[in-house]
């Protein structure tokens, strides 16, 4: 009989505990936080808020830099600039080419009216001969090469080097040879009418050069 009666508050005891679980777990007598249980330190004391720093300039600031009068212009006769900066397509490199030759050009032009020794002219045509055979060199077989100032320039430098030749020959042999037949050709008048008819092709050259863009 009293094994009846253990085993009864056994069960009595058990069933107690289920319900006793299960009211906890349903919120019945649950706490109303499950959160952290306790005091929070207090972190706020080693924050501290950023206060804004006055920093100084590097560079001193130049009176009068934003005036338009003082800006400096556009370096257009540049050719880095005409490359680079502004990045043109390919006939920038022929306009640059040609604004290098004008000056040679005009040198040439200026040792004819000027008067200027055989030595001086044929340097100066040696120099401009040069410069157009490298631009042929570099647009031969281009568009570039069917342009009026190309083919001009072509023509011009072969009667530049021609010229050359005879004024150089012409004061070499000149004192030797009689003007008459083949001699007749560096006779003074001859080479002077020459470098006239030069003088002209090259001012003409000159302009067509001056309007390339």
């Amino acid at each position: 009989m009293k094994k009846y009666f253990i085993l009864f508050l056994i069960i009595v005891y058990t069933g107690l505990s289920v319900i006793a679980k299960t009211s906890d777990s349903t919120g019945t007598n649950a706490p109303e936080s499950r959160g952290y249980v306790g005091t929070l330190p207090d972190i706020l004391d080693k924050f501290q808020t950023t206060k804004p720093e006055k920093g100084t300039p590097i560079f001193e600031a130049e009176e009068g830099f934003d005036d338009p009068d003082k800006l400096k212009p556009i370096p257009r006769d540049n050719p880095a600039f005409v490359d680079i900066i502004l990045k043109k397509d390919k006939t920038s490199t022929y306009v640059n080419d040609i604004n290098r030759i004008i000056p040679q050009l005009e040198a040439l032009i200026d040792c004819i009216e000027n008067e200027e020794n055989v030595q001086r002219f044929v340097a100066k045509a040696t120099t401009f001969d040069f410069s157009v055979g490298a631009l042929r060199k570099k647009f031969e077989g281009k568009p570039e090469c069917y342009y009026i100032s190309y083919t001009k320039l072509m023509s011009l430098a072969l009667r530049a080097k021609s010229i050359a030749e005879l004024r150089k020959e012409g004061a070499e042999y000149n004192k030797y040879l009689a003007y008459q037949a083949a001699g007749a050709i560096y006779a003074p008048d001859n080479i002077n009418k020459e470098l006239q008819y030069f003088l002209e092709e090259c001012i003409s050259t000159l302009k067509i050069l001056r309007e390339v863009e």
